[in-house]
């Protein structure tokens, strides 16, 4: 495989990140914008710079190791990884531009797994960690919903000798805060995912018979290490810190179709329910990372405003909207596969 090949998956592996941050934009934004604490031009710059302060933050690139294992490097090609990112950006956008707040990461998951078993059937799938990441579709939700219901019926109790107008202030300020923390998860997340599969591609290409490694820049090269008996990939400082500005830089696109799908349309919310909201979903994308569980964030911003919502009635939850949120949810992983398993079959014709 040629250098410019994996060049070429560097290169879409970053502009797939650039989609996934205008195309999950609105899970940072859409409360705060709702709720007008800022307006949709503050909200992005805000979410954008709180996405790149996550390289910052996260060093242990937890997310990024377990993405870059779902699939047994050693014996898969830059094609499959380049088929996988192709479907990704595909789905992506497709559903950026019909305003459906599906999963850009499982998008990438999905993607990743579907080529590889194109390429050497499903034994080379890590399913271990594949069916982490397919249970996570509906804990990461049930968990963020859980968390934004307990917190907004406690702050409610805390607040009720409140005066209302004062309250509001407080908690118009205090999202500013919460939407910060659930950006920082965000991106966290979400770049980290992009992180662990160029790291794949450049494992992959330094590890193919006809690799040469003469030619390969020095700032290419990736180490490893055991850790607890597991190999871990030791990234070097310019993937996270393109990964991070990549999505950031997306997020600063917006996606405004999105927003209002998540800001309106499946409850109403106000600024005490977007703390609730927010906080609860930084909280679980934070965990998650520590425990080295990629989720998506769609999906537990989603469970959180969902959260929110039933802490009113049952009622105040637009459970149509929900139910076709979830269809997407359960259909994008396999879609993504058998869209990139296509792909592969197409790519291989032209590139041996």
């Amino acid at each position: 495989m040629s250098l410019t090949l994996l060049f070429t998956v560097i290169a879409l592996s970053l502009i797939f990140d650039y989609i996934n941050g205008f195309h999950d934009a609105a899970n940072s934004i859409a409360t705060v914008v709702s709720t007008k604490v800022l307006s949709p031009t503050q909200a992005v710059i805000w979410a954008a710079f709180f996405n790149f302060v996550a390289f910052l933050i996260f060093k242990e690139h937890n997310v990024a190791n377990t993405i870059a294992k779902a699939v047994d490097t050693s014996q898969i090609n830059l094609v499959v990884i380049l088929s996988g990112i192709v479907a990704a950006i595909f789905w992506s956008l497709l559903t950026w531009w019909f305003g459906i707040p599906s999963s850009s990461s499982h998008t990438l998951i999905g993607g990743f797994a579907g080529a590889a078993i194109a390429h050497g059937g499903i034994t080379i799938v890590n399913l271990q960690v594949i069916g982490k990441i397919a249970a996570f579709i509906f804990l990461a939700p049930i968990i963020g919903m859980i968390l934004a219901y307990t917190l907004t019926v406690i702050i409610i109790h805390i607040c009720k000798y409140a005066i209302p107008s004062k309250a509001e202030w407080w908690f118009r300020k205090l999202q500013l805060v919460s939407s910060a923390a659930f950006s920082i998860g965000h991106g966290g997340n979400d770049a980290q995912k992009v992180m662990g599969i160029i790291a794949a591609a450049i494992v992959v290409y330094t590890s193919g018979a006809n690799a040469d490694l003469s030619q390969m820049p020095t700032w290419l090269h990736i180490n490893t290490h055991l850790e607890n008996g597991k190999k871990v990939f030791e990234l070097p400082n310019w993937i996270p810190l393109a990964c991070y500005s990549a999505i950031a830089l997306g997020t600063m696109s917006g996606g405004w179709k999105i927003v209002k799908t998540m800001g309106s349309k499946i409850t109403k919310v106000t600024p005490l329910e977007g703390v609730a909201a927010e906080t609860a979903g930084a909280i679980t994308l934070f965990m998650t990372e520590h425990f080295k569980i990629p989720v998506s964030t769609t999906h537990t911003i989603t469970g959180s405003i969902i959260g929110v919502g039933l802490s009113k009635r049952v009622s105040a939850v637009r459970w149509g909207v929900t139910v076709n949120l979830l269809w997407a949810w359960i259909l994008t992983i396999p879609v993504s596969a058998v869209l990139a398993a296509l792909i592969y079959f197409v790519i291989s014709i032209f590139i041996k």
